[in-house]
């Protein structure tokens, strides 16, 4: 009976690293869960793996890491990820934008969440921020007020066992509720819970649109004042009048580097964002939640305070209401899933104010759209700075079940492919090494991941083999549900999850602990 040294020996790959260096004619020998071994190809003999990929023609890089998601509770119901490997993401970082799966409802704390990660199986590893709208709403509710010194004290315990237990840090999301009612002090004083751990602060800042700049301001000042590392969540100017704004944030970000704040931001490679219809309303219309939002609407007078504070956020560019696209809703009525404001009030015979606020009443306010407001150069200049990464800001789903109800960004299956796709091999704004850096090496330096994000031997055995001629985003805004195409092989923990561009339904994801 032969010995073998190793498990699987994958040979005639172009190889990058994750480092951001041109690719090199290496192999690559895994043994269980790892890479054992990467040498000049040709090199490894054959006879000393078990089995063989022979992989020439093909791209190999570390499995992407995918810093900016939402797939806290969605990759319970699809823990197959398919719409995540299928663009050879192997690891995603949830509880964005203030709002995290634990310690909140089902999973009282971090670590019970991650241990349902783990009893339940999942194809891709996992990483959790702490939401801060969800620590706040467990001591104030949705109530529009500054937290008592008691209260703050609580958040502050909570939010150090959170990440005692494996949270890699905490997330704000300043423009929704409640995190909207929180002030810069009071999130200057959590950061400093998080700096102390090690960790991170992303921020949804407070404004994207006209606000934008004193909004990216306020990140900064909060990682001045506490010591914390800061990322800026999905970097983006979101409304015609306000897309010269976004040079000035960039700017910003520039000079709080230089005087020494670890700063960076992500960016997804869209001119689109999505959000809760609720978005467009102001602190007091929202506070106290969806029914106490909806009684306000039934008030004559509220309702008519409400239409004239709107009219001018969803009139702000002409055809505004054709940008408003709807994607989702809780209401028995889906036929509005896929239409754009402009129509569904033409077909109703109200103006688009009116229709917004009848979709949220019949939807009891879980009504979720496709914003079409950013500027494509914007986009590109983001996404190619040296201080951004590679998002998505995307969920756990694949093209059945409960999905198929919605009409989703296309972002959730192929942001990351649609960079390699559309500006490296396309536009050649990028360069592949460059966009696989910010893929790999880049988010896991941040996220503290030694043994992930790049290529060398005993690093974790994370890795994607693609054709980075044929590789392609599938997914439209029109038909949000297909899976990315070009990768051949993608490998979590040492399994295949893809072999041969199909599923192979193995799950070996893991709840990745900080600290």
């Amino acid at each position: 009976m032969s010995v073998h040294d190793f498990d699987l020996l994958i040979h005639g790959a172009q190889v990058f690293d994750g480092t951001g260096a041109p690719a090199q004619a290496l192999d690559l020998a895994l043994s269980g869960e790892r890479i054992a071994l990467v040498a000049p190809r040709g090199r490894i003999a054959p006879d000393r793996a078990r089995r063989q990929l022979d992989a020439s023609g093909l791209c190999l890089a570390p499995g992407f890491i995918d810093i900016h998601t939402h797939s806290d509770n969605d990759i319970f119901e699809y823990p197959g990820d398919e719409s995540r490997i299928f663009q050879g993401i192997t690891t995603e970082v949830t509880g964005n934008c203030g709002g995290s799966a634990a310690p909140h409802s089902e999973w009282n704390d971090v670590a019970g969440y991650f241990r349902a990660l783990e009893e339940r199986m999942v194809a891709t590893n996992q990483i959790l921020l702490v939401g801060h709208g969800t620590l706040r709403r467990s001591v104030a509710g949705l109530e529009n007020r500054p937290l008592t010194a008691e209260e703050l004290d609580t958040l502050r315990r909570r939010l150090d066992t959170a990440l005692a237990e494996g949270a890699a840090g905490l997330s704000s999301g300043l423009e929704y509720t409640p995190g909207r009612y929180s002030s810069t002090d009071e999130l200057i004083a959590l950061a400093r819970v998080v700096q102390r751990r090690g960790g991170f602060y992303a921020s949804h800042v407070r404004n994207e649109e006209a606000g934008l700049l004193e909004s990216i301001d306020e990140a900064l000042r909060i990682g001045h004042e506490s010591g914390v590392r800061v990322q800026i969540s999905h970097l983006k100017a979101a409304g015609r009048p306000n897309w010269p704004k976004q040079a000035g944030a960039i700017r910003a970000i520039e000079a709080a580097r230089e005087q020494g704040l670890d700063v960076l931001f992500d960016v997804y490679p869209y001119t689109a964002y999505s959000t809760g219809l609720s978005i467009f309303l102001s602190d007091e219309v929202r506070e106290g939640g969806f029914g106490a939002m909806l009684a306000r609407f039934a008030d004559p007078a509220q309702r008519a305070r409400i239409r004239a504070e709107l009219e001018p956020r969803i009139a702000s560019d002409p055809g505004a209401c054709e940008l408003i696209v709807i994607a989702s809703t809780s209401a028995a009525d889906k036929t509005v899933v896929g239409r754009d404001l402009a129509d569904i009030a033409r077909e109703r015979g109200v103006d688009g104010t009116e229709a917004l606020l009848q979709l949220l009443e019949a939807a009891g306010g879980e009504v979720s759209f496709v914003g079409h407001a950013m500027d494509e150069s914007n986009v590109v200049r983001a996404l190619c700075h040296p201080l951004a990464f590679v998002s998505s800001d995307g969920y756990a789903m694949a093209p059945r079940g409960k999905a198929l109800e919605k009409r989703p960004h296309p972002r959730s299956y192929g942001a990351f492919v649609r960079v390699l796709d559309r500006h490296v091999r396309q536009q050649g704004a990028l360069t592949l090494e460059s966009a696989l850096h910010k893929m790999t090496g880049m988010p896991a330096q941040q996220l503290r991941l030694s043994d992930r994000g790049r290529i060398a031997g005993g690093c974790m055995a994370d890795l994607v083999l693609f054709d980075a001629a044929t590789v392609r985003e599938e997914a439209s805004f029109e038909d949000p549900h297909r899976l990315a195409s070009g990768f051949a092989h993608v490998f979590v923990n040492g399994v295949a999850v893809i072999r041969n561009g199909s599923a192979t339904g193995a799950r070996p994801g893991r709840a990745l602990r900080s600290f």
